[in-house]
């Protein structure tokens, strides 16, 4: 049987002050009792805390909601404020409050305690680790990609890049001028000057069967990385990451 209800915040037991007020039948009301109480050293932070509650009483012929002060207090302040009320109502609490500690500090119940606390370390970890999956399997096709791109030195054309994605070097061409990236001239596809200091091409010469020297554009793995990063813009993404996206779906 609860004498005074107990209430549990963050692994602590208090009791509401003006639920103790009241099973102590004490004369003076509670605003002015509780301060003269605190004068005996009781401590904010340490032995209560103060609380605003809603309470709703009858004032004339209707209900009327009013906001009230109460306080969380320890059950040590409670058994100290029993023995100060010097009545018989006092010293019932006070043992009740001896056998709650009791019960509380049983092996029983410190283990049970233990083990809740346990438990929800373990589910924060378990939610830990989904969150980092999720954000792992966010970034993964993207990090495939740029795997198989750092993997690889050699300059490309623009058709191997463009196989990348399941199009055409003719697409890819169209879609770097249209994007105002290259330009061709004399059938050479050179960049515009914003482009062109980047590191994003190498050119290479070749001499034919008549010893007519032809000039080809090759593009470099960062030039793969920023063609990758601008048709992403665009929503086009490689085969490798819709291959994986459809995995993980």
């Amino acid at each position: 049987m609860q004498l005074v209800p107990i209430n549990v915040v963050d692994n602590t037991q208090y009791v509401s002050g003006r639920d103790l007020h009241m099973f102590l039948e004490i004369g003076t009301e509670y605003k002015d009792w509780f301060p003269r109480m605190c004068e005996y050293g009781f401590e904010v932070g340490i032995d209560f805390n103060p609380l605003k509650k809603e309470r709703v009483q009858i004032e004339g012929n209707r209900e009327v909601k009013r906001i009230i002060s109460d306080h969380e207090i320890t059950i040590d302040m409670a058994k100290q404020l029993c023995m100060l009320s010097r009545n018989e109502k006092g010293r019932q609490a006070r043992e009740y409050f001896l056998q709650v500690e009791k019960d509380w500090n049983s092996p029983e119940k410190v283990m049970a305690r233990a083990l809740q606390v346990a438990n929800k370390t373990i589910e924060n970890y378990k939610l830990s680790i989904s969150m980092k999956d999720q954000q792992l399997a966010e970034l993964q096709p993207k990090a495939n990609y740029y795997d198989v791109i750092l993997q690889n030195k050699e300059l490309l054309s623009i058709t191997q890049i463009a196989k990348d994605y399941g199009k055409s070097g003719t697409w890819l061409n169209k879609f770097l001028a249209d994007k105002k990236v290259q330009f061709k001239q004399s059938g050479v596809w050179f960049l515009y000057a914003k482009y062109a200091d980047k590191g994003y091409t190498s050119s290479k010469t070749f001499i034919d069967d008549v010893e007519k020297a032809h000039m080809h554009t090759y593009w470099t793995q960062k030039g793969r990385l920023f063609i990758y990063d601008l048709l992403k813009q665009n929503g086009i993404f490689p085969l490798i990451e819709l291959v994986d996206a459809n995995k993980t779906a």
